[in-house]
């Protein structure tokens, strides 16, 4: 009995080895991939406004940019998901303004600043290339939202929006890959809803959305 089981062990290892290899062969078909860094605004100062006005908004130009994708990855060198942009800026300051008596009032302000992005995204890698040097660009096509608050006035406004990304990343493991991201996100605000008051922009006094980014982003594929 005992030989019968040595043999039928003996001859099931050829099976159990083929079986591994499959296993570990196994392409990983999901990609998450984080990422957190710094953002610029893009969109121009206004013009005629004095130095102190001009510094409290040079703070809201820049903030902390942080990013998510989930996707299912392709047979070939594809991916489809969901993607996932923030932006965080804040600043204190003075500002100077004319009020309906046209007199002009300086005071004290902080503000905070979101914009938030999701939509589908489409992805290109080389992620399942024999090669230690990672490369992918993203593009989502979504809606992009902003808020501001400054005191007790909260403005909203949303769009349509895209965000685009290329990354270079090296592969720690099969399973990890890290390295720098830029990307850039867009969107135009044609109206705003400040405290339940819908406020329509001119052609010219549109509100810009557009930032750009740079990273530092992780893959991890399962």
């Amino acid at each position: 009995m005992i030989k019968k089981l040595m043999l039928l062990a003996v001859s099931a290892i050829p099976f159990l080895f083929s079986a591994q290899e499959t296993i570990t062969q196994q392409t990983p078909k999901v990609a998450i991939i984080p990422s957190v860094g710094y953002g610029w605004r893009l969109a121009k100062m206004p013009a005629g406004i004095n130095n102190e006005t001009r510094n409290y908004i040079k703070g809201l130009k820049n903030g902390v940019d942080v990013s998510l994708g989930a996707y299912y990855l392709l047979n070939r060198n594809g991916g489809i998901g969901l993607k996932y942009s923030g932006y965080f800026a804040s600043s204190d300051g003075r500002i100077t303004v004319q009020d309906t008596n046209g007199q002009f009032v300086t005071g004290a302000v902080s503000t905070k600043d979101n914009m938030s992005f999701i939509g589908a995204s489409y992805m290109l890698s080389n992620f399942k290339e024999d090669t230690k040097h990672k490369f992918f660009y993203d593009v989502a096509l979504g809606v992009i939202t902003y808020t501001t608050k400054t005191g007790n006035v909260k403005g909203t406004g949303s769009s349509f929006g895209a965000d685009i990304n290329f990354s270079y990343q090296y592969a720690v493991s099969n399973h990890v890959f890290i390295g720098p991201r830029i990307g850039l996100t867009g969107g135009t605000l044609s109206k705003m809803k400040y405290s339940g008051t819908t406020v329509n922009f001119p052609d010219d006094q549109k509100e810009g959305l557009t930032r750009l980014s740079l990273s530092a982003a992780a893959t991890f594929r399962f």
